[in-house]
C-alpha cells in the first residue's frame, strides 16, 4: 500500500486546520444576514459552535486511534462496514471537492478589482491549477506555503477587530434583526457552518503528522478555539459598522463576496492604506482555505482508491514526490467543471451537505467503536464521553434535516448524487466479486 512520508509538524497542522475553514470568515457567511438577519445569524452560529466543540473532542479520538489519511471514511470503514465506509467517504468528498470552486470564485473577485482586464473566471481556473500543482510537487512544501499564508491571514483578521470593534453600534446590531422570523434562522445556519467547515482536515493528514497521537487533539483544540474567537469578533465588527446590508448587498443591489472590505470601506474609505493592506491580506485567507483544502482533499480521495472504492489508479502515489498525484488531478478536474457553474452559494451548501453527513457517520464509528473494539488503543478519549459525540450527533442531524427543508432542490441533488454514486459502487463491487 502506499504510504505518505511524516513531515508535518504541529503549528503546520494547525495551520491545515484553521487555513481550511479561514475562506468562512472573509466570505460566504455573511450570504447568512440576507436570510436570518443578525439575530438568526448569531443564534446560528451558537448552535454551530456547540456542534463544532462536541465534534472537534469527539473525532480527536478516532483520528488517534485510526490515524489514516481517509478520515472519516477509514473510521466509519471499521466501525460500521465496507458501504457504510463509501458512504462516508463520498460524503468526505463532496465536502472536500465542492468547497475550492466556491473559494476560488471568491479568489477571482478579489483579483478582479486590482486587474479588471482579466476575465474572473480566468482568474479562478488559473488559482486551481496553479495549487493543486504546487500540492503535487510536495507536501512539505505545500504546507509550510499553507502555515506562512494562515499566519497572514490571521493577522490580518485580528487587526480588522481591532479597527472595526471602536465603531460598533448596538443598534446596527438590532436593526432589523430577524428580517424573515424563525425560518429565516433556520436559513442562515448553512453559512454558520461555513465559519468552521474543513476543520476536520486535520485528521486527514495524520499519516503525514509528527508523533500524530499526541500532536492531533492538541492542534484540534487550537484551531477550534482560534476559530471560534475569530468568528466571533469577525461577525460583531463587521455588522456593528453599518448593519448587516450594507456587508451583504453591493450598490448595485448584487450579493458581495467581500463583506469585510466592505465594512472597512465604512470606517476609513477605500482609499486608505489601511484598507488597502486588509484587502490584500484578505486575499490570505481565501487561499489558504482553497489550498488546504485541495491537499486535504487529495489525501481523501487516495485512501478512496488504497480501499479500492474507486479505481486503485487513485491510491498510487507519485513516485518522485510521494504525493497523491492521481487524486489530486481527477479532484482539479471536477473543480473545475463546478467552478465554470459560477453558482458559489449552491457549491457552499453541497460542501455543508457533505459535512454534515460525515460529521453523522464519525460520530456513529465512535459509539460503535467504543463497543465492538473497547481494547483498541485509544491515545486520547473523547471529554464528557459519551454526552458530547451524542451532542454533535443530534445536532449534525438537527442541522443536515433544517438545511434541507430550507434549500430541498439542492438538498434533493445532494441524496440523488450520493444514491446514485452508492449504486455504482454496490454493482461494481458485485461483478468483481463474481469475477
Amino acid at each position: 500500500m502506499a504510504e505518505l512520508n511524516r513531515s508535518i509538524t504541529p503549528l503546520m497542522l494547525w495551520a491545515m486546520g484553521v487555513g481550511c475553514a479561514f475562506a468562512g470568515l472573509f466570505f460566504g457567511w455573511n450570504l447568512g444576514l440576507a436570510r436570518g438577519g443578525t439575530l438568526g445569524l448569531g443564534l446560528a452560529l451558537v448552535v454551530v459552535s456547540l456542534l463544532y466543540l462536541t465534534f472537534t473532542l469527539s473525532y480527536a479520538e478516532l483520528s488517534c486511534a485510526i490515524p489514516r489519511a481517509g478520515g472519516v471514511m477509514s473510521y466509519a470503514d471499521r466501525a460500521l462496514g465496507r458501504s457504510w465506509g463509501f458512504c462516508a467517504g463520498m460524503a468526505q468528498d463532496v465536502e472536500f471537492i465542492f468547497a475550492p470552486p466556491a473559494i476560488a470564485f471568491a479568489i477571482g473577485d478579489y483579483l478582479h478589482l486590482f486587474a479588471p482586464r482579466l476575465p474572473l473566471l480566468s482568474i479562478a481556473f488559473a488559482t486551481y491549477l496553479l495549487f493543486t500543482w504546487l500540492n503535487i510537487r510536495g507536501v512539505k512544501a505545500a504546507a509550510t506555503a499553507e502555515l506562512i499564508v494562515t499566519a497572514v491571514a490571521v493577522a490580518s483578521l485580528i487587526v480588522f477587530c481591532f479597527v472595526s470593534l471602536p465603531h460598533l453600534q448596538l443598534e446596527n446590531l438590532t436593526r432589523d434583526a430577524l428580517p424573515h422570523g424563525w425560518q429565516g434562522a433556520v436559513a442562515a445556519i448553512p453559512f454558520a457552518v461555513w465559519c468552521f467547515l474543513g476543520i476536520e482536515a486535520i485528521a486527514n493528514m495524520a499519516e503525514e503528522t509528527v508523533n500524530p497521537q499526541r500532536t492531533l487533539p492538541k492542534v484540534f483544540i487550537a484551531a477550534f478555539l482560534t476559530l471560534a474567537v475569530l468568528a466571533l469578533l469577525t461577525f460583531i465588527g463587521a455588522t456593528g459598522v453599518d448593519g448587516w446590508q450594507t456587508i451583504v448587498f453591493k450598490l448595485d443591489g448584487s450579493v458581495s463576496d467581500s463583506p469585510l472590505p466592505m465594512a472597512l470601506s465604512k470606517v476609513m474609505g477605500t482609499h486608505h492604506p489601511l484598507y488597502q493592506f486588509l484587502y490584500v491580506a484578505g486575499l490570505f485567507g481565501l487561499v489558504g482555505s482553497f489550498h488546504g483544502l485541495i491537499l486535504a482533499s487529495g489525501r481523501s480521495t487516495l485512501e478512496f482508491g488504497r480501499m479500492r472504492h474507486a479505481p486503485a489508479v487513485l491510491g498510487k502515489l507519485d513516485p518522485r514526490h510521494q504525493t497523491p498525484a492521481n487524486a489530486l488531478k481527477l479532484n482539479c478536474a471536477i473543480g473545475l467543471l463546478a467552478l465554470a457553474s459560477g453558482r458559489t452559494s449552491d457549491l457552499i451548501l453541497l460542501s455543508v451537505f457533505g459535512a454534515l453527513t460525515l460529521y453523522t457517520l464519525a460520530m456513529i464509528s465512535l459509539l460503535v467503536l467504543r463497543v465492538k473494539e473497547p481494547s483498541l488503543p485509544r491515545p486520547f478519549l473523547t471529554p464528557c464521553y459519551p454526552y458530547f459525540p451524542w451532542i454533535a450527533l443530534v445536532l449534525s442531524l438537527m442541522t443536515f434535516l433544517a438545511i434541507l427543508i430550507s434549500h430541498r432542490t439542492l438538498g434533493c441533488l445532494y441524496l440523488a448524487l450520493m444514491g446514485v454514486s452508492f449504486v455504482i459502487h454496490r454493482r461494481t463491487a458485485s461483478l468483481t466479486a463474481a469475477l
